[in-house]
């Protein structure tokens, strides 16, 4: 990949470069969904799984997040709240299954 966007030659280095980031994203994004499906054997029952306490406080830190990126708060808060409650259905699925419940 190229050092940085500035160092870019054409297009095709810049998709590239793009492309590799999408990549890395994909693959942590991934990596996440694995630490959230651990995390349901220690949770006691569904409202635990939901956590809506801990899901509102994650949302302002990555508003903080996206401020210092210099990124739309907005747009990041959408995003992992779309990405989160995606998440905590299939970690109720999850839990549900390590529980016994349908």
């Amino acid at each position: 990949m190229v050092g940085s966007p500035e160092s870019c030659k054409n297009i095709n280095e810049i998709r590239l470069a793009i492309d590799a980031i999408d990549l890395q994203v994909i693959q942590l994004i991934g990596k996440r969904f694995k630490y959230v499906k651990a995390a349901s054997k220690f949770k006691v029952n569904e409202e635990a799984v939901k956590a809506p306490e801990r899901f509102e406080n994650m949302l302002l830190q990555r508003r903080d997040w996206a401020v210092e990126e210099g990124l739309s708060p907005d747009i990041i808060e959408k995003l992992y709240r779309d990405l989160v409650n995606y998440f905590i259905s299939e970690e109720i699925k999850n839990w549900n299954i390590e529980n016994g419940n349908k």
